[in-house]
């Protein structure tokens, strides 16, 4: 049985100089599905907007909203109450013969392609040989992400939100976003679908029942293999009751909380905090 968790992540932004508009887009509400069910949600602005939602391209539920007022911060709020699943189980159906045919490659064109931040690499393409000729489909995908896992270190501060796979690859540190985005290379160097997730992590199992603590944006992976089922590559261990899901892509690019463009001063200071409380 899953958890019941709320979550409350502030973004604040600090202008020197009269912002005169703004257009953006924020990617801060929960996804509902057979996993995961979100009883509250809002978002909420100062100074105060008026937004619309929409669901995106991939499935993701986006806040929209603009501002036409000189305003010199701007704080954008999304509160959610969210009761979580149990521990995400693999999907055991594909075979590599499956996940080559025509209708899969067809179907799941756009999880099988590389981007910007997860680009192909010589390096990166032998050890996914290696990977897929040592293992069935799951067990790949297991052993990939096992394989990042033991490769990078998480630090916090090392890459930047434009920091591609092989770069964080080279550089041996990162966060959970080059976590992922190294997984993905191998993944779709495979030929296994596979997508970007991003969320929050509760980061303490023996988190008490009513207690609040700093949480943290987090990101996993899902792949395909006749389903879709995720797995944390970060932390080596699957989906389970602390993770909350918020939105799927190819890549950070399609994921990313806060998205857009102003005219006037330009942005001092950047504070962003999550803020995670147990509630069952």
């Amino acid at each position: 049985m899953g958890w019941r968790i709320r979550v409350v992540h502030e973004t604040g932004y600090q202008y020197n100089a009269p912002v005169h508009e703004s257009y953006n887009e924020v990617r801060l509400t929960p996804r509902s599905d057979g996993h995961q069910n979100v009883i509250v949600n809002r978002v909420e602005t100062v100074p105060a907007t008026r937004s619309y939602r929409y669901e995106d391209y991939w499935g993701s539920q986006v806040t929209a909203f603009d501002l036409h007022a000189p305003h010199t911060e701007l704080l954008v709020t999304g509160t959610s109450v969210v009761e979580t699943g149990d521990e995400v189980e693999p999907v055991r159906k594909a075979t590599w013969e499956d996940l080559e045919s025509v209708a899969i490659r067809d179907r799941y064109t756009e999880m099988l392609e590389f981007t910007e931040y997860v680009s192909k690499d010589p390096a990166l393409t032998e050890v996914a040989r290696d990977i897929k000729g040592a293992h069935e489909p799951v067990d790949a995908v297991h052993a990939a992400c096992r394989w990042v896992h033991e490769k990078m270190t998480y630090q916090a501060g090392t890459t930047g939100v434009h920091t591609s796979a092989p770069e964080a690859l080279q550089a041996g540190k990162g966060v959970c976003q080059d976590f992922v985005h190294l997984s993905l290379v191998l993944l779709r160097e495979m030929g296994v679908p596979s997508r970007y997730v991003s969320g929050y992590l509760l980061p303490r199992r023996d988190t008490a029942v009513g207690e609040t603590v700093s949480g943290e944006s987090h990101a996993w992976i899902e792949a395909r293999t006749g389903g879709w089922w995720g797995y944390d590559p970060t932390n080596d261990m699957p989906i389970g009751e602390r993770h909350v899901w918020v939105a799927v892509g190819r890549d950070y690019n399609d994921v990313s909380p806060i998205k857009g463009i102003y005219s006037g001063g330009s942005a001092e200071a950047l504070d962003v905090t999550v803020d995670m409380t147990r509630l069952a």
